[in-house]
């Protein structure tokens, strides 16, 4: 397969790759090395190879049927099309607002506009709106191939200098920073392996997106496509987690320096991790690949949401016979939640990602449910369905996924 032949299949795995590598990457994974060294290095590793199998169902799913995965939630009965809309609306706001607050963060430093910053993240989400309300899936397809290209030649460029100028000696190889018996590094570790490499509901979002893509571009996205379009992205954030961690742990570990709480301030000391690597001439190139990336966020989290309730909306409500208008109502009440959450939030920017991410964390053995009933149902032929060493993987992964859950709940609640 030719490079054109190849870029031309990737779109829905890449927007997964955005949507993922905004947060749980920049700043858990960041996070993560500054605080433990290279130590979580193998919970990223754990956390990608536990959820794979439920990310892969959902676009799966669509390739096989050339139906959404929500159309098969219902084919499993409408209490599972209820279970997701729950889940979904429990997770919206918080995770909007915890991205759009860091995107906002990374524009002030590259604009300096003074404004507060509840003010200039309502600005950032009417112009992802437009954008979104204009675009629609073409916008988002050619736009992500670009943003992805930009962060992992800069991310490579800030790892490289950063191992040349801070080699990771015995201090960063073997230490014991990490312990499972501390309360706060415990909440730390459940927080960062519920967004790693991200919450399970955006397997639902590269479901959409690949529906939207063959209605957009009038075309049908083979198995064989899929698969090579959701690898791609999949391996990009596996790629991309691992290289904030390494930054943060060759550049913070062991410094003493913690990060801010506060969005503007996170903002800065994200992008002097990499000044400190590449060097202060490539600040311009650095703040402005670190806001695009976050942006791309914003956008297809906003994007998938409102699609996502959309689609909820008509399967539970009928009634709704115009998806534009509902689209466009969603949108409203995702701008509005998203604000207030921001009101009252906004000043402790890690408390709410924490919040969020562990959210995730205890919900997403219930998207995996429904994944695996979806694709292990009537409706996919025999030779589509997970079988042999999938089938078992996927089932010891959602064991373990709910073992995780249930331990987390006791340990926080008795």
């Amino acid at each position: 397969m030719n490079f054109r032949k190849w870029l031309r299949l990737l779109g829905p795995g890449l927007l997964y790759a955005g949507a993922a590598i905004g947060v749980s990457h920049l700043v858990q994974s960041t996070r993560a090395g500054a605080n433990f060294g290279f130590e979580l290095l193998g919970i990223i590793l754990l956390a990608n190879a536990l959820k794979y199998p439920f990310f892969r169902f959902a676009p799966q799913y669509t390739a096989i049927t050339g139906k959404n995965i929500i159309e098969g939630y219902h084919l499993l009965g409408k209490w599972a099309v209820w279970l997701f809309f729950a889940v979904s609306l429990l997770s919206m706001f918080v995770l909007q607002a915890g991205v759009s607050l860091v995107t906002a963060g990374l524009l002030e430093q590259l604009i300096n506009t003074g404004l507060p910053v509840a003010m200039l993240t309502f600005i950032l989400l009417i112009t992802v709106a437009l954008l979104l309300i204009f675009g629609k899936y073409r916008l988002l397809d050619g736009l992500i191939k670009y943003v992805m290209l930009v962060l992992v030649i800069t991310l490579f460029m800030a790892v490289f200098m950063a191992f040349i100028k801070n080699p990771p000696g015995e201090i960063h190889l073997f230490f014991y920073d990490f312990s499972l018996k501390n309360p706060v590094h415990l909440a730390f570790l459940i927080a960062f392996v519920g967004w790693m490499p991200a919450p399970l509901d955006v397997s639902v979002w590269q479901s959409l997106w690949t529906e939207a893509k063959n209605k957009s571009f009038h075309s049908h996205t083979d198995l064989r496509a899929m698969l090579t379009d959701f690898h791609t992205g999949y391996l990009a954030t596996i790629i991309t987690a691992i290289g904030f961690l390494t930054l943060g742990a060759l550049i913070m570990h062991g410094s003493g320096k913690g990060f801010h709480s506060g969005s503007v301030a996170f903002a800065g000391q994200l992008i002097e991790l990499f000044t400190v690597s590449v060097g202060a001439w490539a600040f311009w190139i650095i703040a402005l690949a670190a806001f695009t990336t976050m942006f791309s966020t914003t956008l297809t989290c906003y994007d998938a949401y409102t699609r996502v309730m959309s689609k909820t909306t008509r399967i539970l409500f009928p009634g709704w016979k115009k998806e534009k208008y509902l689209t466009l109502f969603w949108m409203l009440i995702l701008l509005l939640g998203t604000m207030i959450i921001l009101l009252f939030f906004s000043r402790n920017m890690k408390q709410m990602v924490d919040f969020a991410t562990t959210l995730s964390f205890v919900l997403a053995p219930v998207i995996a449910l429904l994944n695996y009933l979806v694709i292990t149902g009537k409706e996919i032929p025999p030779s589509h369905k997970p079988l042999g060493w999938l089938k078992v993987y996927a089932l010891l992964s959602l064991i373990i996924l709910i073992a995780f859950s249930i331990f987390y709940l006791y340990w926080k609640f008795l």
